[in-house]
């Protein structure tokens, strides 16, 4: 802790500043460890975080604790002229500790700039994220930042009021709405169709009985450690309920069948969101949102809550490409892209979704990206969006405060609920599908037990005509391996649609760079420039300041601070990559991945042109994320001087850990195809290995898809839905005749 803490005050040390604004002043003088960063940190490391190479920070605190240690690692700053001449890193001063991280970002040894790469990520995320009992963060005020949306915060006060001791409740009634939109207002529109796990086994079977479903509570044998306490019995188990297992549940539920999902993430109903970015990533995202590839070379977003993706992803809701669609029906011979079928899937989610391009008003991002690319001559186009026009929202990334956005959680999970045919266990992880003799039957999980002094484990068993799996691509395969799925291609050929960004700032602008809709505007100047089909689309993305501080290129405490006083008027737009390269999920917490020359040399094009974008949009600076933190003054400099500086920073390399790579797009790690030799579900999104037993998420895209993939993965899922239907009426017709 010594070290780890000596480390975060490097990031962010304790400095003087002009005291004329208090909040400012504040900001600068506190230091991570004022903070409290260092345990939170700590914590992190301890609780959440999985990365196959913890142990590689483990190992360099532990070195830094001692001398020689510090030695090793740190050099000869780590030597004085003064006895004891050798020093712990915690006893150097804050200048050589912050000499020292820099030289670990910029080393020649791989392992160094990890170790920088994991630390600065887990300190400025911490430190600009996490709240006091008041929700509030001690930078945020300086830096421009209003923490909870203001609006929902406004209808928190609202729809409370004091009772007699003082304290908020709800009120009774929202004024003007029906008791049953107050109660889903509350408690969210699938409250009525979920079951809580932490309720004791028999209440849960009573719950369970009353939807319908049949539960038996088996009486214990001698081998009581693989004694099922639960065993639930249904037409179809989902496993996911984002945007591919809330299709599949919705139409199989509106089909008439009896469908149970299990959603390892909980749910996070409207009124129950915090619109907090340090929050929302522990309760929303797939391991708090700390999640990278073994080599730390790509930060991976996912969702993992009721909804998925869905639930927090940022509105764009765009067709699969014509190209796209050729591509896998010429090349990989699926004739389901070029069916009648398909194409009414993609109208019939897109009008599930109520996927419209209209925009009321564009936030400060888009509408920098729009101009740019207007003054450049440079195509730009509306995004479609699952959100009305007038949903000016910036904290979508967090969960949706209204319903306006549609996600699986607004639309085909309340089709399940409706129906009256469906439930969804929130917080339950299914640890195995169950097959017998090829065929699916079912799912295994496991349930809290507290009724001891020792809290255990209760294995539960769901019984199934048919089995869905639509973990996504990251935690599809590890499932599907824990089941016992031989096929080599399980969690092989995973591409991430890598991402890059550059930043402008605007000091004139009177908007918000977190502001408005987080997608509206889209540039493909390098989408296709080689006629591939491959290439890098340009979008802006929501960068609230946790994100955004990890993102910006760190070269010293003071550096950072005045990076981040620029936050709220610093505009980012990012180019996304339909990649060649990919990866292997080898399990949820360990993911490789290698970007190919061309897909790295495509991102390099779109830095070009955002730089330029930006320039032409009026930036003051502009800047990439590369860790050597250079910039420009677009508004000094000579023609000369900006092309120097565009060709310079596009032509660096990208996959070296000095310019940070995203993903929040991850796909192909099942993918489909015709040949079990070379894929792992057929057309219909059956399991070569199983029979009954369907995969129906990101997980089955041939390729990359170059898009964002939320109406893709409900066209195919609701094709593989319509394939399901039919092995449920045959199964249901057989047991008929017979």
């Amino acid at each position: 802790m010594e070290s780890l803490t000596a480390i975060c005050d490097a990031f962010l040390p304790s400095l003087t500043h002009d005291p004329h604004d208090i909040a400012v002043a504040t900001f600068y003088h506190s230091s991570a460890s004022m903070a409290a960063t260092p345990q939170r940190v700590g914590g992190l490391m301890s609780e959440r975080l999985k990365h196959p190479k913890k142990w590689l920070i483990r190992l360099a605190l532990l070195l830094l604790s001692t001398r020689l240690g510090t030695l090793i690692l740190c050099g000869t700053p780590s030597l004085s002229t003064k006895f004891p001449f050798l020093h712990t890193f915690s006893g150097l001063s804050l200048r050589k500790r912050e000499e020292i991280l820099l030289s670990w970002s910029l080393s020649i040894f791989y392992p160094l700039r990890m170790l920088f790469k994991a630390l600065k990520l887990l300190t400025l995320l911490v430190f600009f994220s996490q709240v006091d009992e008041k929700n509030e963060n001690l930078s945020w005020k300086a830096i421009g930042y209003c923490g909870v949306d203001p609006e929902f915060k406004a209808n928190q006060l609202k729809n409370s009021k004091p009772n007699d001791s003082g304290n908020s409740i709800p009120s009774k009634k929202s004024q003007g709405i029906s008791k049953q939109e107050y109660i889903e207002e509350r408690f969210g529109p699938l409250y009525k169709g979920l079951i809580n796990l932490k309720h004791p086994r028999d209440i849960i079977a009573d719950n369970l009985r009353r939807f319908g479903f049949p539960v038996s509570v088996p009486t214990p044998t001698n081998n009581m450690s693989y004694d099922p306490s639960l065993i639930i019995k249904c037409d179809a188990v989902v496993v996911g309920s984002g945007s591919g297992g809330g299709v599949v549940a919705g139409v199989l539920a509106n089909a008439g069948y009896k469908v149970l999902v299990l959603e390892k993430g909980n749910y996070c109903a409207r009124s129950n969101l915090s619109l907090l970015e340090g929050p929302t990533m522990d309760q929303m995202y797939m391991s708090g949102g700390l999640m990278a590839t073994d080599d730390m070379g790509v930060v991976i977003l996912a969702g993992s809550t009721v909804g998925g993706g869905s639930a927090i992803n940022w509105s764009a809701s765009i067709k699969t490409p014509q190209h796209v669609i050729k591509e896998w029906y010429n090349r990989y011979q699926l004739e389901l892209f070029e069916s009648k079928l398909y194409r009414e899937a993609m109208d019939v989610v897109c009008e599930k979704m109520g996927v419209q391009s209209e925009i009321s008003e564009e936030g400060l991002n888009n509408a920098i990206l729009r101009k740019g690319c207007e003054e450049l001559g440079y195509p730009v186009n509306d995004i479609p969006r699952n959100s009305p026009p007038d949903h000016y929202c910036g904290w979508c990334c967090m969960g949706c405060k209204d319903g306006k956005k549609k996600a699986t959680s607004e639309t085909w999970l309340v089709d399940l609920v409706n129906s009256g045919n469906g439930v969804i266990l929130p917080g339950c992880e299914a640890i195995k599908v169950l097959h017998k003799k090829g065929e699916a039957i079912g799912v295994a999980f496991e349930l809290e037990n507290n009724a001891g002094k020792k809290s255990t484990k209760d294995l539960c068993i769901v019984e199934s005509k048919v089995t869905i799996v639509a973990c996504g691509a990251l935690s599809t395969p590890p499932l599907l391996k824990r089941s016992g799925l031989k096929n080599g291609n399980i969690g092989k050929n995973l591409h991430l649609h890598p991402v890059t960004m550059t930043w402008g700032y605007f000091p004139e602008e009177e908007k918000k760079s977190y502001e408005g809709g987080i997608m509206t505007a889209m540039s493909t100047v390098v989408a296709n420039m080689d006629k591939s089909g491959y290439g890098a689309i340009l979008q802006t993305p929501s960068l609230h300041p946790g994100m955004f501080s990890t993102l910006m290129p760190w070269i010293s405490g003071a550096d950072i601070k005045e990076r981040m006083m620029r936050f709220s008027r610093t505009v980012h737009i990012f180019a996304l990559a339909r990649d060649k390269g990919s990866g292997n999920v080898h399990s949820t917490s360990s993911i490789s991945y290698e970007m190919e020359k061309g897909d790295e040399e495509n991102l390099k094009k779109g830095i070009e042109k955002m730089l330029r974008i930006l320039a032409a949009a009026g930036a003051e600076e502009i800047g990439t994320h590369n860790c050597k933190g250079k910039s420009i003054n677009v508004k000094q400099a000579s023609s000369d001087e900006f092309e120097r500086f565009v060709k310079e920073e596009s032509g660096r390399p990208l996959r070296d850990l000095n310019t940070q790579i995203c993903s929040a797009h991850q796909m192909g790690s099942c993918r489909m195809g015709i040949d079990p030799k070379l894929s792992v579900v057929n057309q219909r999104g059956e399991t070569w290995e199983v029979e009954g037993l369907f995969v129906a998420d990101s997980s089955v895209f041939p390729t990359a898809l170059g898009v964002n993939p939320m109406v893709t993965i409900q066209a195919i899922a609701y094709c593989t839905a319509q394939s399901v239907v039919e092995v449920l009426r045959r199964k249901k017709n057989g047991e008929s005749q017979s």
